[in-house]
């Protein structure tokens, strides 16, 4: 090291860390303001400064070429650019660092993406002589997108414009009214020259009217303690470990919260439940340690009080703090992938440890990277940055990209040729605020793009009625086809446009090939709840019957109807009972155990907590019943 070198194997090593990343246009001095601030710090070690030395020498230079010290890629070097990712760790006696130093230039704004993806802070570089560019807004939007919470912006080369104090105040007007749809937590602005290293390590005396923090101080001294989501615990399984048969864990990266010794658990998607066994960690030359706890980007191994049926891709979760577990939703995408964007294509998408085909459902619009406007909804081409909806043939567990970083981004893969083609930060779709002030909830957003000239009021108020849908849950044997149909016939007697939509029915034809396991039973659902969506949207009340045994499954077909048009009615009787009349002699099958995953029997059933109607089939006849339904229905379908 140059002098009073720090390394990751001194003893005294300051605890902590700060991830930050760089980025800035090709020639804004990127590599040169990095090389700065290592050489500075004195984070250089001696055989590097001696090649600095020769290089120089060798091109008959007296100044050290630090941009070197980065540029570590003869590629890179031959071009005077940076193309990979550069991670370096250096540390100060206040802090340690994991800089990841991005290239500049358009065609590798994927790589910039990617740095700044994990990071608490990113640095701007602005070249003072031509201020903010369009290519700085295109990294200060994608670090905003990122949900990076700390920009510095670095103006650079200002003892090229004679370290004018005018100038740079300037662009951090410039800057400031670009930035302000951006909702960027902090940004400092920070006056500098990489190339003569004012205020880089030491302040500029040549730059007195500036009396705030150099970069590395502010480096030193940002306070991320509270970046961290401590509450909602997310655990991705990423794989399990079961090396004999006394011993089943599951290892990964805690993504958020705080995991105890003790406390009940839930695994998604099987909605099982144990407490936590053991934390186990990795120590020093290969032992092990014993947590009581862990948290955020701690990387253990889980063991459970019971051996559940878990594995990579599952997640393990409060009971009372579920994520969204869902098969649609909304991004923002940057489209990282050198050909545009093709609708007809099922994408594989990579979300924590779990992975789905996915198609593009809608495109919503496109950013405008200069107005931060929307532009007409096209396919995204290279760069380009637009909201999508998305939908997963099987479900993810997702987290508003605002609320929880980890689980709420995702990366989108071709899956011919396996590259990364696009990066996307889950919106919520409740929320207004995420990015822009226009980012509202879309309505009708299950609608194909094409619109019908015929709306769905004319067409309710042809009949005089509003479609609705009357979700039947309950056991196998409850009553719920019986009443169903009953109710089919009495409102198509009153005039009603009404459909009985049968879970078996469905499943010989549009579902097809779909099973009982968790996942399948969700998609059965997802595309029962699609089918009766067309026919509401076509003037039609929908009657349907199906088990529908997770409440969490129930919220997602709400989700998808609108809670405005969905009519949840619980039909219940004793399980004694249900069994009694047992129509297929489905629960004697499960008994006997030749059915798995029989609700009631092998798997579970959640009750509504807040069900529209409640209707016993062993207190009330099957008429009574179908009256009581259609009562709700006529009342809540009446315009």
């Amino acid at each position: 090291m140059s002098s009073a070198p720090q390394t990751f194997d001194t003893p005294t090593l300051p605890a902590s860390l700060l991830r930050f990343s760089t980025a800035g246009s090709v020639d804004d001095g990127k590599s040169t303001l990095i090389g700065r601030l290592l050489h500075d710090s004195g984070n250089v070690y001696e055989d590097h400064l001696a090649a600095l030395e020769v290089a120089a020498q060798k091109s008959g230079s007296t100044r050290l070429s630090l941009a070197l010290l980065t540029d570590g890629l003869k590629a890179e070097r031959e071009q005077g650019i940076t193309i990979d990712v550069a991670y370096r760790y250096f540390a100060t006696p206040r802090r340690r660092f994991i800089l990841a130093d991005s290239p500049g230039h358009v065609q590798y704004t994927r790589n910039m993406a990617t740095g700044a993806s994990n990071v608490d802070l990113t640095i701007v570089l602005v070249d003072a002589r031509t201020g903010i560019i369009e290519q700085t807004k295109r990294h200060a939007f994608i670090t905003a997108l990122l949900g990076v919470p700390r920009i510095v912006l670095a103006i650079n080369k200002m003892d090229l414009v004679e370290y004018s104090q005018q100038r740079f105040e300037e662009i951090v007007s410039d800057f400031t009214q670009f930035s302000a749809k951006l909702g960027i937590r902090e940004i400092k602005f920070i006056p500098v020259s990489a190339l003569e290293g004012d205020n880089i390590v030491s302040s500029s005396r040549k730059m007195p009217w500036y009396g705030g923090e150099t970069v590395l101080e502010h480096l030193e001294n940002v306070y991320i303690a509270g970046d961290q989501n401590l509450v909602d615990l997310r655990f991705p399984v990423q794989y399990v470990i079961n090396p004999h048969q006394n011993f089943r864990g599951y290892a990964g990266t805690v993504s958020s919260g705080i995991i105890r010794v003790g406390e009940e658990l839930v695994s998604l998607p099987a909605m099982t439940r144990s407490r936590v066994k053991r934390i186990i960690k990795a120590g020093p030359q290969v032992t092990t340690l014993e947590l009581n706890e862990a948290s955020s980007r701690d990387a253990v191994v889980i063991q459970l009080e019971d051996q559940l049926d878990i594995s990579r891709g599952d997640m393990l979760v409060r009971p009372k703090n579920v994520p969204r577990v869902t098969t649609q939703f909304d991004a923002m995408l940057v489209w990282l992938g050198d050909t545009p964007m093709d609708l007809g294509t099922r994408y594989v998408i990579r979300h924590t440890t779990r992975e789905s085909k996915a198609y593009i459902s809608e495109v919503n619009y496109k950013i405008d990277i200069h107005t931060l406007g929307r532009m007409p909804a096209e396919p995204l081409t290279t760069n380009e940055i637009g909201r999508l909806s998305f939908t997963t043939t099987t479900p993810l567990f997702i987290d508003p990209y605002q609320k929880n970083r980890a689980t709420g981004n995702f990366i989108l893969i071709d899956p011919t040729t396996f590259l990364t083609v696009g990066a996307g930060m889950i919106i919520d779709r409740g929320r207004s605020d995420e990015l822009s002030d226009e980012d509202t909830e879309q309505p009708g957003r299950n609608l194909h793009q094409e619109a019908t000239l015929v709306t769905q009021s004319e067409r309710e108020a042809r009949s005089g009625h509003k479609a609705m849908t009357i979700w039947m849950t309950g056991l196998s044997g409850s009553g719920k086809s019986t009443i169903a149909k009953g109710v089919e016939r009495a409102l198509f007697d009153e005039g009603l446009p009404v459909y009985f939509l049968d879970g078996d029915n469905l499943r010989r034809g549009l579902n097809n090939g779909l099973g009982f396991s968790r996942e399948d039973r969700l998609e059965n659902l997802r595309r029962a709840a699609q089918v009766a969506t067309l026919m509401n949207q076509a003037g039609i009340t929908v009657v349907c019957a199906f088990i529908s045994p997770y409440a969490e499954d129930r919220m997602t077909v709400r989700e998808i109807i609108g809670a405005d048009r969905f009519l949840e009615v619980y039909i219940t009787a004793p399980l004694s009972i249900c069994e009694s009349r047992d129509p297929h002699g489905l629960y004697q099958r499960a008994r006997s155990g030749e059915l798995k995953n029989f609700t009631g029997i092998n798997d579970p059933y959640e009750e509504p907590q807040h069900p529209a109607l409640r209707v016993d089939t062993a207190l009330n006849t099957v008429q009574s019943s179908i009256k009581e339904v259609v009562a709700l229905a006529l009342l809540s379908s009446t315009l």
